[in-house]
């Protein structure tokens, strides 16, 4: 099975789009991998990825450490997102 298949069920939210972008714009604005990123986050690097492609509903813990990871506010990833 090809891999686009076994990934197009995820419903992507336009939320998590847009947090999965900031994500990943902070990530190259430090000039870290995604492992970089899962590493100083304490987060496995596979759900970091489907963080930044907008596949998650990231929790509220995951936010915060993302964010302290990305030596950023949590407020910052979010400000902003309409529900």
């Amino acid at each position: 099975m090809a891999w686009e298949a076994m990934t197009s069920h995820r419903k992507r939210f336009p939320q998590a789009i847009e947090f999965g972008h900031r994500v990943r714009a902070r990530r190259h604005e430090l000039g870290w991998s995604i492992e970089t990123l899962a590493d100083n986050s304490g987060l496995h690097w596979t759900y970091v990825g489907s963080v930044e492609r907008g596949e998650r509903n990231v929790a509220l813990l995951n936010i915060v450490r993302l964010a302290a990871a990305l030596q950023m506010d949590a407020a910052e990833l979010v400000r902003g997102i309409i529900p």
